[in-house]
């Protein structure tokens, strides 16, 4: 098994823009690093630093307004769309909620569609202007980027260019907008910004945050910082891409620990690919050996199950 001391870094316009050897590398080099380490960090992406930098604009000034402001938007829903309060949420099989507060955007459906009716809508805070054409759009440019790195797996997956694509179409991916407020002084010591835990969905795309504190437990068992430029990307694999590849890609186990120096804000944007809520967690084919560690499950279903474990149900 590999080792690595950093994560690995890769360039998307090799896969995009690159000869035929560079695509292979890239491909090879993409699921090797989230096989053997969990993450990879995703340089020269088609996310542009002028929407991130609105971006964080708009998450500093959400999460500037008074509580009552941001209650108004709190639909006690599981946390399905708008404002989750701080120390809602917490890690599977821990009881200590997570130093955080966040806000989910998820799809925009049209009247009419099939699942128009089955998926909560978006809730856009009136007090800012600019938010809800600055999370469509970064949701649309992360979930392009999202398509790639799928199509990218398939080739070391023995798959269809097009598996994870059909999967994905109109599925209940989810940008969550993170908040770490700086840690109150009556915080329980048990309690951390967000402790272990491993993503539900099939990859995460997490744009850096401003701040360090994400820590990746490698293969090894030893916790080791994921740090990069603030611009690039960091994909990691999810429970759903874990159970479809029989543990081939395990889901990658990962924490956001407290500051040690300055006690400040931080914010973070991680992007939850989900596939469609009527697709099967079927075991692929070209992982299987022996047998199937798991049974055949609809995402929908598998989704729910961890959200009860989690606290958001």
């Amino acid at each position: 098994m590999a080792t690595y001391t950093k994560v690995p870094e890769l360039s998307l316009k090799h896969y995009i823009e690159g000869s035929p050897e560079e695509k292979q590398n890239f491909n090879e080099q993409l699921f090797a690093g989230i096989k053997h380490y969990g993450f990879i960090i995703l340089k020269d992406h088609p996310v542009s630093t002028d929407l991130l930098d609105t971006a964080y604009s708009q998450l500093q000034k959400l999460y500037s307004l008074p509580t009552e402001t941001k209650m108004k938007y709190f639909l006690n829903n599981g946390g399905k769309r708008g404002y989750t309060p701080f120390g809602t949420e917490h890690a599977k099989n821990n009881k200590h909620p997570d130093l955080k507060e966040f806000w989910h955007v998820g799809r925009d459906l049209e009247p009419g569609h099939e699942l128009y009716e089955r998926y909560p809508k978006n809730i856009w805070p009136e007090e800012l202007q600019e938010f809800k054409s600055t999370f469509q759009e970064l949701y649309k440019r992360l979930e392009a980027t999202s398509d790639i790195m799928l199509e990218s797996l398939t080739y070391s997956l023995d798959l269809p260019k097009d598996y994870f694509k059909t999967m994905t179409q109109d599925g209940s991916t989810v940008l969550r907008l993170l908040h770490y407020p700086p840690i109150p002084e009556d915080a329980d010591p048990n309690c951390i910004r967000a402790a272990a835990h491993e993503d539900i969905n099939l990859i995460t795309i997490l744009v850096a945050a401003t701040q360090t504190g994400l820590e990746l437990l490698d293969r090894d068992g030893k916790w080791l910082p994921v740090e990069t430029e603030k611009n690039n990307l960091i994909v990691d694999a999810g429970d759903m891409l874990s159970r479809i590849t029989n543990e081939v890609i395990p889901s990658t186990t990962h924490r956001v620990v407290n500051p040690k120096g300055e006690n400040t804000s931080r914010y973070s944007m991680p992007f939850f690919v989900h596939p469609h809520p009527e697709a099967n967690l079927t075991c692929l084919d070209s992982c299987k050996g022996e047998k199937a560690l798991y049974e055949d499950i609809k995402a929908e279903e598998f989704l729910m199950q961890r959200l009860k474990e989690i606290g958001l149900t």
